[in-house]
């Protein structure tokens, strides 16, 4: 009897801190959007949310250690993450609050694909909503403010964000800025992706689809042709037992006549013949 392979200490922390961290990016996603919606809150509110957004980077960057010193081989998980890395390490480099963001997606977006049971048109769905909201917050941060900028309430951003993720770009709303135009090249570059994965999602069920219909249908005609094959058989063989049996009872009278002796012919003669 086989046995089944025991999951590693590695794989196992993934499982256990995988919902964890999953909470740890929800109260991100708060901390980082109570600033931008409410600009005029006390200086202790804003101070709690960059506490809560280091902290849930720092859970993170604890992760990912905790990984790398359970990995069997580590020079390979470092070239095999190097994603989780870079997005440890970037907001280190210049502590902004922007850099946090894209660091968290990305290790989320990591974590969250290593989960089997989410599937693929609930990622995308995730994907999308996370990219709208996170899109539109971190562009309302740096476009409220400029001089020339016309994104100056969050209508605006999440308009922007619906018109530059679907590539449609109607123009009304545009950021002005070095860092705001960086944030649109990225939200385009992500609705092209997405669109691409949901199109080749569709094509590949299609695919998939038509590759069973195909399938059912030869197995039909194969059953059809075995069954046609089979019927053939069946009637040679009545055919040849009924010949068969038609020759070992053949009628009496078909057979040849028995031929008489000549002593016979001679008594039937002399009984015939006159008496002189």
């Amino acid at each position: 009897m086989l046995r089944m392979k025991e999951p590693s200490r590695q794989q196992l922390w993934e499982r256990r801190s995988q919902t964890p961290l999953l909470v740890l990016a929800v109260a991100f996603a708060v901390a980082y959007a109570v600033p931008i919606v409410a600009p005029d809150a006390s200086a202790r509110v804003h101070g709690a949310c960059t506490y809560v957004e280091w902290v849930v980077w720092g859970a993170f960057a604890v992760d990912y250690l905790v990984r790398l010193a359970l990995s069997a081989d580590r020079r390979r998980f470092v070239r095999t993450h190097w994603l989780d890395l870079a997005a440890v390490v970037l907001p280190l480099v210049q502590p902004l609050r922007l850099l946090r963001l894209v660091a968290t997606l990305m290790l989320v977006g990591r974590r969250a694909r290593m989960a089997p049971q989410i599937q693929l048109t609930t990622y995308v769905a995730g994907a999308v909503v996370g990219l709208l909201m996170f899109g539109s917050l971190a562009v309302l941060s740096v476009e409220r403010d400029a001089p020339e900028g016309n994104i100056k309430n969050l209508g605006d951003a999440v308009w922007w964000s619906f018109t530059t993720m679907t590539t449609v770009g109607y123009g009304d709303h545009s950021p002005t800025t070095g860092l705001g135009r960086v944030l649109a090249v990225g939200l385009m570059l992500s609705g092209i992706a997405l669109l691409g994965v949901v199109t080749a999602n569709i094509a590949a069920w299609f695919i998939s689809r038509f590759e069973r219909d195909d399938q059912a249908e030869r197995l039909q005609l194969a059953a059809i042709l075995e069954l046609r094959a089979e019927v053939r058989a069946l009637r040679g063989e009545v055919a040849r037992l009924g010949g068969a049996a038609q020759t070992a009872t053949a009628p009496a009278a078909t057979a040849a006549p028995p031929v008489a002796a000549p002593g016979d012919l001679a008594a039937q003669h002399g009984a015939t013949s006159p008496t002189p």
